[in-house]
C-alpha cells in the first residue's frame, strides 16, 4: 500500500470516530444524529447533480439500506445515551464484521484464521465490557450489539447493491440523500419539530458531521481502487483505537487498561477477519 493511501485511510478512520464522538458529546444524541444525517444528505444531493444516477437494478438495495439506516441512527443515539463511546464504539464496529462472517458461514465454513479472529473480537468484547468504571449496563451492551447487527445487515445489502449500481460514488450519494430524508421523517414524533432550530443553532455539527461521514466513506472507496480491498478494510478498523483515544483525551471518559486492551483486541480481530 502506498504511503499516501495509508495516510488517507487512517484519516478516514479518524473522521468516522470523530463524528461518532461529536454525537456522544451532545446532550441530545437523537438530534445530533439527525443533524449529521441531514448534513450528509445535503452533500449527497450536491454530488448527485454532478454524477449519473445509479443503475435501476441497485435501487431496491438503496431503499433497503435506507430503511436499515433509519434503524441505525435511532439505535446509535440510544446506545450513546446509555454507554461510554469507549465501550459502545468497539462493540458496534468490531462485532459487525464478525456477524457478517457468521451469517455467511452457512454457505462457507469459517477458515481457521477467521475462527481465531472471531475469538479475538469476543475476548476483546469481554475485556471492554468489564474494563470500565462503574456498574456494567446490560442494556448498553445489548443496544451496542443490536446496532452492530444493523451495521452488519446494511453492510451486506450495500455490498450487493453497489455491485449492481455501475457507479459506487453515485450509489453512496443516493443512499446518503435518502437516509437523510427518511431518518428525520421516521423520528418526527420524537423530534417534535425541534430539528430546524437545532440545525440553525449548530450548523457546524451538521456540516462537519456530514463531511466526516461522507468523506470517510468516499476515502475508503477511493482507497480500494488504489490498494487491495482486504488491506484497506482491515486498516479501516483503526477507527476503534481512535474512538477510545478520543474518549479518553477529549471526552474525558475514565478508560481503564482492560478497556484499552479490549479495544486493541477487537480492532486486531476485526482487521484479521477482513484480511482472512
Amino acid at each position: 500500500m502506498p504511503a499516501f493511501v495509508l495516510v488517507a485511510v487512517l484519516c478516514a478512520a479518524l473522521l468516522h470516530a470523530g463524528w461518532n464522538a461529536a454525537i456522544k458529546a451532545e446532550p441530545d444524541k437523537l438530534l445530533a444524529s439527525m443533524a449529521v444525517s441531514t448534513g450528509a444528505a445535503a452533500l449527497g444531493a450536491a454530488a448527485l447533480v454532478l454524477m449519473p444516477l445509479p443503475d435501476p437494478a441497485s435501487w431496491p438495495f438503496i431503499l433497503a439500506s435506507t430503511a436499515l439506516h433509519v434503524a441505525y441512527y435511532q439505535l446509535l443515539s440510544r446506545t450513546y445515551g446509555q454507554a461510554d463511546i469507549s465501550l459502545a464504539y468497539p462493540l458496534m464496529r468490531g462485532s459487525a464484521p464478525v456477524l457478517v462472517a457468521l451469517a455467511s458461514a452457512w454457505a462457507e465454513p469459517l477458515h481457521p484464521v477467521q475462527g481465531m479472529a472471531v475469538a479475538l473480537v469476543s475476548l476483546g468484547a469481554v475485556a471492554a465490557c468489564f474494563g470500565g468504571t462503574g456498574r456494567l449496563s446490560r442494556r448498553a451492551v445489548g443496544l451496542a450489539l443490536l446496532t452492530a447487527l444493523v451495521i452488519a445487515a446494511y453492510t451486506l445489502v450495500d455490498g450487493l447493491g453497489v455491485r449492481r449500481s455501475g457507479a459506487p460514488a453515485s450509489y453512496t450519494a443516493a443512499l446518503f440523500l435518502l437516509s437523510g430524508v427518511a431518518v428525520p421523517l421516521a423520528c418526527r414524533r420524537q423530534l417534535g419539530g425541534r430539528l430546524p432550530a437545532y440545525l440553525a443553532a449548530r450548523p457546524m455539527l451538521a456540516l462537519a458531521g456530514g463531511l466526516a461521514t461522507g468523506g470517510s466513506y468516499a476515502i475508503v472507496l477511493w482507497a480500494m481502487t488504489q490498494a487491495p480491498v482486504a488491506v484497506v478494510a482491515a486498516l479501516r478498523e483503526t477507527s476503534i483505537v481512535f474512538a477510545v483515544a478520543i474518549a479518553a483525551w477529549v471526552l474525558r471518559e475514565r478508560v481503564g487498561r482492560a478497556r484499552v486492551l479490549g479495544a486493541l483486541l477487537i480492532a486486531g480481530g476485526a482487521a484479521t477477519l477482513r484480511l482472512a
